[in-house]
Order: C-alpha cells, then structure tokens, then sequence
C-alpha cells in the first residue's frame, strides 16, 4: 500500500531545508523499497516546527518535526510512514494546541490540500462559493459581501462590498478585477502563504468578484520576489482552465472570466492601488491623484476592483456558508477573522487565523510564546514598516481596527515584528525614516524631501548634536509629512517615528548632551 507523505513546499519551509527533506525521504522509500507518495503542500504556518512531515495514516494525517535530512533514516527505522513514535512525533496536527485553538476559515484548506490540484481542493469544499454565486443576480452577491462585513485585508481596511457596488454601478462594458500580492511589508507573509498553500482559493474569490460585477478579466499583481507564488498560481490557474473554472464558460455557466499574473518590479509603493494600477499598465508605479477612484475609472480607464489576496480569498468561504455567518466572527466594526502573522524576536513565529477580538497580550504570549530570547518583550511594530511601535503597556488591547487606531496604531495587513527589551527605539524610528525614503516614489514634496531630511535629523540626534532641538524638529516634520503627502506612503511613514517619540522618547534623549 502506497502511503502518502506532506511535505511543505511553501518558500518559508523550503528556506530551512524542506526541500532536502522531500529529497532524503524519496530518496530512503526507494532504498528500502517502501512505496511512498509525496506530496508537496503549504505549511500550516507553524514556522517553528518546520520542516514539518505529514503521514496519512488509518489514524488521520500525523505530524513529525523539525524534521531534518539527519533524521528521515530515523523516522523511517521508527516505521513513520504507519505513524510509528519517535522524538519527532507531534501526534495529529490538528490537534496541536497551536492550531487548534485557532478559528481558520480564510486559512481553512492551507497546509491540507494540494495546491496544484483541482480535485483536491474541490474535495475540500473548494468552488462551492463559486456554484453557490452563479446562482445569484450581481447584485445579491455584492449584497452578501456587504453583509459580511468583509474589509480590504490590505492595510485600509475599506469595506469590500462598497467597493464591488461602486464597479457593479457603472454602465456596462469592460471592467476589471485586480489582486494587489505585491506583499512587501515586513513581518507579512500570509499572502505568500495562501498563494502557494492554497491558489485555487484566490482564483475562486477573484472568480466569483468578476460575476458579481460584471468583469471578464482579472490581474493578479505578484510581487516580483515570490519565484514559488508565482509557480504556484501559474499552474493553478492552467489547472482551473483545465477543468473549465476559467475560461469562457465558467463552470457551464456561459460566462466567462479571463486571469492573468503579472510581475512587479519590487517597489513597495506598488502596494498603493493606484501605484499598481500605473505599473500593471506599463508605466512606472506612481501614485495616481484621486478622484476619480479605481471603482470608477481604474485600470486602462475601466471600473476596476483592487482588492487584496486575502480579501479575495476570503470570498468563497462567505458565499459558501453565507454572510450572517462570517459577520458571526469578530467584533464591532471588526467582522470574521484575520491571518495575523508573527515575526521578529518571537519564540513561535508563524500564522495564527482568529477573530478579531482577542488582544495583543495573547498573540504574543499564548500563540507566540515570548521572545525568542527569553527577555521581556518591550515593543511590537503592528501592520508593516509604516505602523506604530506598540509598548508593553498597551498589550491590553483588542485586536480590531477601531481598538488599534484608538491608540494611535494601524493593523494593516494583521504582520506584527517583535522586539525585546534589548531593543533601541531611536534607532528603529531611523530604520523606519529610512525605508521610506528608499521607496517613495518621489511624486510629492512632502514625502519625497520630508522622509530624507527625516533620516538627516535622527542621525543629528543619535549623534548626540543639538538634541532637544532635533528632537522638536523631527516632530514637525513628521506632523509635516502626515498633513501634505499625496499618498499613505508618507503620510503614514512618520507613524513609527511619532509613536517612538512618544513611548520610547529616553532612547532619544539618551544622546541629549
């Protein structure tokens, strides 16, 4: 009996041995002449524990990890491949306290499925939202998305279904649906995850977007760094034409949606919707001066949806077990769940998918066990490299948008970099100053200049020259750059800085001669 074998190919795996690992455990069930299948699925985003090993067994599918290519001669001696014990053996994964206190809708056939299989993910419950759409008119489908209560998972957190009426709105003729993956913020990963765990997922949401609207293609942005990504989408979505989910009689329906993949050229600024829709159209990635929105004139002057990978691929699960059932999930303003990705000084990096709701305090420490060096955690930085640094004392609060913003923090896209109390604030408001002035796209004064200068005067400070009076400096600049920028780039690139200034202002003054 042929018995089937999980190993990551997700480049987070593959980037501590993962792909080693597959080799010596093929190369070992050929030796001892032991038939094996190896499948090559996405990692359930226990980064800790990987490379993590799969065996489908009578018993369920049973976990061993990290397993290293010193230890395949020993799992296979153990008799693994029947779920034999050995040090490595972490039972069913399911059962694994870390996943399974975990509420995974988005996230729900990552680590499970064969990314590059239709049957698979149709075994899974995939493509049921899609039958489920093109039984509805447009606009009851907008309407669902509405009643989610679904929001852009990429950053501003707009509500999806306004965004999806504005486009259903206009008058008929070539409309579009974008998907921004051009993922760059640090410590995020979830959209890279999805795309290579999970692609059908967002091939079925992004479908299901183009009937709602009455768009015929759709673009996916890819970040031009995720190589795996984009393997992964490519052949999904050949495999999804295949198997007529694409095309020009999608699912037998007699409608037809068209998607591409597109690369970009590495600029965080691309991660703007009107930047990306510039470089989807050929031209350098520049912000666009709004009105008109992209709903309304987008993409080569088309009304055009950009949402992002997890926005979309979180479509199928809603119009699957309906919109009063994801609104069930969260709180307040905040509905359903997000990936939140842990990154940095932290013991248990990876990917935890709960409702909004539980606070910082229990990501940090319950799912992510502490820093990884043991020392107390002293910050956070929530929602990439233009969001706040969150003290220890404000661990207390929820994770929802409103709750964030309250304290002056932005969750973004759910990444969170940790940092131990080791940690020099003035220094990280530098590297925050810095990032911007590296990526900005140089449009408007305000960012282009401002994030510059902004390096100049903390580096004034950190040199101990005229401190107090940098200090006052650097906080009108920052109050400057948020007022006058065209874009969020620099009008959120002071974030950082401002909430350092005010949480960690002794590592500022330290240099105060």
């Amino acid at each position: 009996m042929t018995v089937t074998v999980y190993v990551p190919g997700d480049a987070g795996a593959l980037s501590v041995g993962a792909g080693e690992v597959a080799r010596a455990i093929t190369a070992e069930a050929a030796r001892r002449g032991t038939p094996a299948k190896l499948v090559r699925n996405g990692s359930r985003g226990a980064y800790w524990l990987e490379p993590l090993v799969e065996i489908a067994t009578a018993q369920g599918r049973l976990a061993y990890g990290p397993v290293s290519v010193a230890d395949v001669a020993g799992l296979f001696d153990a008799d693994f491949l029947n779920g034999g014990s050995h040090a490595l053996s972490l039972g069913a994964a399911e059962s694994m306290a870390w996943l399974k206190g975990q509420q995974r809708l988005t996230f729900e056939r990552v680590g499970i499925v064969d990314p590059a299989s239709v049957a698979d993910y149709v075994k899974h419950g995939g493509y049921q939202g899609l039958a489920k759409a093109l039984a509805m008119q447009p606009a009851a489908i907008v309407q669902a998305i509405t009643s989610s209560g679904l929001r852009g998972r990429g950053g501003a957190a707009f509500p999806t279904g306004i965004k999806w009426k504005t486009v259903l709105d206009q008058p008929p003729g070539q409309k579009y649906i974008t998907c921004n993956a051009d993922e760059g913020d640090s410590g995020t990963f979830s959209d890279r995850m999805l795309m290579e765990g999970d692609p059908f997922s967002l091939i079925e949401g992004m479908t299901i977007a183009g009937m709602a609207v009455g768009a015929t293609q759709g673009y996916i942005y890819l970040r031009a760094e995720y190589p795996h990504a984009l393997r992964s989408l490519r052949t999904a979505i050949a495999a999804a034409h295949q198997a007529g989910y694409l095309g020009s009689d999608v699912a037998g329906s007699g409608k037809r949606f068209e998607l591409e993949v597109r690369l970009g050229a590495g600029a965080y600024i691309c991660g703007e919707e009107t930047s990306m829709l510039e470089s989807l159209e050929g031209r350098r990635g520049e912000v666009r001066v709004r009105p008109p929105l992209p709903a309304i004139k987008g993409l080569f002057g088309q009304p055009t949806v950009v949402n992002n990978v997890v926005t979309l691929a979180t479509v199928p699960w809603i119009l699957t077990h309906g919109a009063e059932a994801y609104a069930g999930f969260g709180v307040g303003k905040s509905r359903g769940t997000l990936p939140i990705q842990l990154a940095g000084n932290i013991r248990r990096g990876g990917l935890v998918e709960r409702a909004f709701g539980l606070t910082l305090k229990e990501l940090l420490y319950d799912y992510g066990g502490g820093s990884a060096t043991g020392r107390p955690i002293r910050a956070a930085q929530i929602g990439g490299p233009l969001g706040a640094y969150v003290p220890s004392s404000q661990f207390d609060t929820l994770v929802d948008y409103e709750a964030l913003a309250a304290i002056g923090a932005m969750l973004g896209h759910g990444g969170i970099v940790v940092f131990d109390d080791s940690v020099d604030m003035a220094r990280m408001a530098r590297y925050a100053m810095e990032f911007c002035a590296i990526e900005s796209c140089g449009k408007c004064t305000p960012c282009r200049i401002g994030s510059t200068r902004g390096v100049e005067v903390i580096d004034r400070i950190l040199e101990g020259v005229d401190g107090e009076r940098n200090i006052a400096l650097l906080e009108e600049l920052c109050e400057t750059m948020v007022q006058g920028s065209l874009c969020g780039l620099g009008g959120m690139a002071p974030f950082p800085v401002q909430s350092a200034l005010r949480h960690f202002r002794e590592d500022f003054r330290a240099r105060v001669k």
